[in-house]
């Protein structure tokens, strides 16, 4: 179930504020897909409704990226956007705020390799790069 690649986190330092991701499942469809890579703004404020990255509770050296549902407590409740994927805190519980390490900014769509016409090059310039907005519908969200 991991759903960022391991080595977007490796190349990063303490230093710089911004980092890039590659996600590797389908936990937050359709708003983000497996081979998107994500701008990520670590350190960043945190609201309901921003998607971040944060470590697995319980397997630290996995990343996640999810859907800041809301604060409880001294910690974040997150869902995945995909109810039918898991992996999100009806299955671990509220995430404490030290394992959030930052807010995801912007999602870029790699070309895919059947993607050759010109036509199909226009489509895929259109649609590869835009930012990751957080959703505040409160009705959006399964909190439990």
């Amino acid at each position: 179930m991991p759903e960022l690649s391991q080595e977007s986190e490796r190349g990063r330092t303490t230093v710089a504020p911004f980092g890039v991701a590659e996600v590797t499942g389908p936990s937050m469809v359709p708003t983000l897909y497996h081979g998107d890579r994500l701008l990520v703004h670590y350190g960043a404020r945190i609201r309901a409704g921003d998607v971040v990255v944060l470590r697995h509770p319980f397997q630290q050296d996995l990343l996640v990226v999810k859907r800041a549902a809301e604060r409880r407590g001294t910690g974040w409740w997150v869902l995945g956007d995909n109810s039918y994927a898991g992996g999100d805190s009806t299955d671990y519980g509220t995430v404490p705020e030290e394992l959030i390490l930052g807010r995801v900014r912007f999602r870029y769509r790699p070309p895919r390799p059947d993607q050759r016409s010109p036509l199909a090059l226009v489509r895929w310039a259109l649609s590869a790069a835009r930012p990751v907005l957080a959703d505040r519908s409160a009705r959006r969200f399964r909190a439990r």
